[in-house]
């Protein structure tokens, strides 16, 4: 259906001016009559000459979905089917992409496919936890209430990563510039002394002759230094690819001073919150162990699930299996038990990744407050050694003609 460009003024005499789908320009017109809006100029909107070239067109992020979500729930508690609340979102969707996927998924729904169905086909942005709740909410007759669920779980999520991007930034960032300030140093500043040493004449000191070495090799082997570091990276990515690289690296992951701590809080804040929310929605438990399993992130993570997934499948509980794979503590898992015993285990593991999340605050907090101290030791004692070694001889001068 084509898409116009609108300008008029309402009831107030103010000028208005938007864009509607429909299927002529009299409809417009007729549309903008009914909205006691006095239509002016109107012709068809444009066409986007990079509409149909996918990487040019912007994607649909977690707060596009998010929003969904939210609006989605409204509109379904208030009554409106399924099909006239795809519409209305559809029509008001601003993203071009996900605008266009909405119109897709409703044609889906209209063509008799279940809402589940049809968002089974973007993986991308609605992944297996997203289409089996729905799945239960369809089932159920409760979508509205999982949809409210997914929009909170996925807020919380949202957050939880910012938070472990926020602790990783600040040190990458600091080292980063650590490098650059090395390197510029090592390749620019010292020859230049280097020169002026060599037309004094004379032995340099110990520290500076190792400086200056150090830079006339930086300067001759800069680039194979480069070709190293991203064949390296590109063999680690590589090797992180294969099942035993995962298990390995996140293996050494986890055990980290300080990093591993924060990381393993996450896990389980990640674990606990998606299995509460995806067994209060009404999915069976060894289907929410599955999915949790393939989201964990983490291959310790997801051996460890699967592992309790096998143990439940045979008749155990889920804590007893949790708590011999070592990775979960023990508190976890008591409380786990205990939800299990009083038959409240979605609730117990709500209550458990909220107090992981404050963990995980607490966490990041304190990776900031050990890590800036080192950083800032790491850059001045690399930087100042730079600098004092290079006016050791300066230094040396001085003293000779002083004596």
């Amino acid at each position: 259906m084509p898409v116009f460009l609108w300008t008029g003024k309402d009831k107030r005499n103010k000028k208005r001016k938007g864009q509607m789908e429909a299927p002529s320009e009299e409809a417009v017109r007729a549309s903008l009559q009914r909205q006691k809006i006095t239509p002016g100029k109107i012709k068809p909107k444009p066409k986007d000459l990079f509409a149909n070239v996918g990487f040019m067109q912007p994607k649909v992020t977690q707060a596009d979905v998010i929003l969904f979500c939210r609006q989605f729930s409204t509109m379904i508690d208030a009554g409106l089917p399924i099909i006239q609340c795809l519409d209305i979102l559809q029509t008001q969707q601003e993203n071009p992409s996900f605008k266009k996927m909405l119109k897709r998924i409703k044609e889906d729904v209209e063509g008799g496919q279940t809402f589940a169905d049809a968002l089974k086909k973007y993986p991308a942005q609605f992944d297996d936890l997203f289409v089996n709740m729905i799945a239960a909410g369809e089932a159920g007759g409760i979508l509205d209430t999982i949809l409210k669920r997914l929009s909170t779980y996925m807020e919380k999520a949202a957050k939880l990563k910012s938070q472990v991007k926020g602790a990783m930034t600040y040190p990458a960032i600091t080292m980063v510039v650590a490098v650059i300030v090395v390197a510029v140093i090592m390749v620019f500043v010292i020859p230049v002394f280097q020169k002026m040493f060599s037309d004094f004449g004379g032995a340099l000191p110990a520290p500076t002759q190792i400086v200056v070495n150090m830079s006339n090799f930086v300067r001759t082997k800069i680039h194979f230094m480069i070709i190293a570091v991203v064949i390296a990276g590109f063999m680690l990515k590589r090797y992180y690819n294969t099942d035993k690289g995962r298990y390995v690296i996140d293996g050494i992951s986890l055990k980290l001073p300080i990093i591993g701590d924060l990381l393993r809080r996450v896990a389980v804040a990640k674990f606990t919150r998606t299995m509460g929310t995806m067994l209060s929605s009404g999915v069976a438990i060894l289907e929410s162990l599955e999915i949790v399993a393939k989201t964990a992130g983490n291959k310790i993570i997801e051996e460890a699930v699967y592992d309790t997934r096998s143990g439940i499948a045979e008749g155990r509980t889920m804590s007893d299996p949790l708590l011999e794979s070592g990775v979960f503590p023990p508190m976890v898992c008591q409380m786990i038990s205990v939800g299990e015993q009083t038959g409240a285990l979605d609730a117990m593991l709500i209550k458990i990744a909220d107090f992981y999340d404050e963990e995980v605050d607490q966490a990041v907090e304190n990776l900031t407050a050990a890590i800036e101290p080192v950083m800032m030791v790491f850059m001045g004692v690399v930087i100042g050694g730079l600098v004092v070694s290079m006016y050791l001889p300066i230094f040396k001068m001085a003293g000779a003609v002083g004596g």
